[in-house]
């Protein structure tokens, strides 16, 4: 008897666990996947701006994770996978713009020589002077970022060079995320005796390769999403569920509309607050522990300004803690990725853990920032041939200390036949999401092979 499985949630992580449930079970698998959008691929969005394709959400991924490279060789997309032209990004802080430290670890140093013009002569001498004070760690401990660096190096690091990196990555701060979730190899060579906290970053910080960091995809995520849709071969229920029941051996799975679909195995990639929501009735614990886990929202602004708007030789600017600017960070989208064509394409980020901004604020004032700030910034103002702005509401988990303690309990409270996928549990990045997308159909699709005999 076929057996049925369904995916609710069409973002990467949902396409990724549709994917591999199909390449492992084969075509005569059952795969429902439910998602009310009018497209797929949740944060992974793409868009014309300007005449050229352009990511409104995500922009790309570490290319030294193998989890994104490996699946676009796979699906036979490895020549669409492109890097950076290898220009820098600058930092805003103490209102002006510095070049990004080399050497770093999220921007953690592992000499003070690279934080010197960035910082003060007194953290600088504080930098120097760490490996001489003795390091109360203790071995399992996850403070927060910028418990550890400010304690160790000074709160002009964790302002000037963590924050501007971490809010980038996860819309919060230094203050609001665990060293475990953000920084892992540095507290695993804590763990394991490193007498310093510059020690423990020079073994930790990746040697220079000369390859590229990040990696996109020419033509933009759309090429990904629309070939994994499309190996999957599932069927796409237009509608969100509201709720999941047991049924026997299996589950019930309620949708808005109060249609009820039969499924043997499911896999939930779905935000945390919305997981929380559709298995209370079925896995409290799971529920429980997916509400500590706190979201954040951001709103993107992209413009296509003309071409030979005089912009900087960098891939962008990252806003230190305490400036006076609108956004949080800047991309020079076509500086970044080497992008012909007659416009240039920039990438404004606001929003960060706390704040209201990407809820409240209009379009029109958000334009309006992104003007002042392009002003402020590099002279230019010059008014954009085509915008978008886009925003992303309760969609940036934010990795608390003691965050892999929550995610190892919430799964912990799942039943067979029933698995989770998400930015919220493994890492926020594409290659994460993935990964958590190929292990939770991996985890159901063993969970409902038939007992050899």
């Amino acid at each position: 008897m076929t057996s049925r499985f369904c995916v609710v949630g069409g973002g990467i992580s949902g396409l990724a666990a549709a994917y591999r449930l199909r390449a492992t079970l084969g075509p005569d698998a059952s795969i429902t996947l439910f998602d009310p959008a009018d497209r797929l691929g949740g944060v992974l969005r793409t868009e014309t701006v300007g005449g050229q394709w352009v990511d409104v959400g995500a922009e790309a991924f570490v290319a030294r994770r193998p989890e994104v490279p490996a699946l676009l060789a796979e699906l036979g997309l490895g020549a669409r996978q492109v890097g950076t032209t290898g220009v820098r990004p600058l930092i805003f802080a103490g209102g002006r713009l510095h070049p990004m430290p080399t050497g770093t670890l999220q921007g953690i140093p592992a000499q003070a020589a690279s934080m010197a013009g960035l910082v003060d002569d007194a953290t600088v001498a504080w930098i120097a002077d760490e490996p001489r004070r003795r390091l109360p760690w203790r071995p399992g401990a996850d403070p927060s970022v910028a418990e550890l660096v400010a304690d160790r190096f000074g709160s002009q690091v964790v302002a000037r060079s963590v924050d501007p990196l971490l809010s980038g990555v996860y819309a919060g701060s230094a203050a609001t995320i665990g060293v475990r979730s953000a920084v892992p190899p540095l507290a695993a060579a804590l763990d394991r005796g490193a007498p310093s906290l510059t020690e423990a970053v020079r073994r930790t910080v990746p040697a220079p390769t000369g390859a590229s960091v990040f990696g996109a995809l020419d033509g933009g995520y759309r090429v990904l999403v629309d070939e994994l849709a499309r190996r999957a071969a599932f069927r796409w229920a237009h509608v969100g569920v509201q709720r999941i029941d047991r049924a026997g051996d299996g589950w019930n799975l309620v949708d808005d509309d109060g249609g009820q679909w039969a499924a043997d195995a499911v896999v939930l990639a779905v935000p945390a607050p919305r997981l929380a929501r559709l298995v209370e009735g079925v896995a409290p614990r799971t529920a429980a522990a997916a509400r500590r886990i706190p979201v954040a929202s951001s709103a993107l602004v992209v413009l296509a300004l003309p071409g030979g708007t005089p912009l900087p030789q960098q891939s962008g600017v990252l806003m230190a803690t305490g400036e006076r600017r609108n956004a949080k960070a800047i991309t020079l989208t076509s500086r970044k990725w080497g992008r012909g064509g007659n416009v240039e394409l920039v990438r404004l980020s606001f929003g960060r853990y706390g704040d209201t901004l990407a809820r409240n604020v209009g379009d029109e004032d958000l334009l309006a920032w992104a003007a002042e700030d392009l002003d402020a910034l590099f002279g230019v103002r010059t008014d954009p041939v085509d915008c978008r702005v886009q925003r992303w509401i309760d969609a940036l988990p934010q990795y608390g200390p003691g965050h892999a303690a929550l995610v190892a309990e919430l799964r912990a409270g799942l039943p067979p036949t029933l698995a989770v996928a998400g930015g919220y549990l493994d890492g926020i990045g594409v290659p994460a999401c993935v990964g958590s997308g190929t292990r939770a159909a991996l985890a159901v699709a063993g969970d409902t092979a038939p007992p050899r005999r």
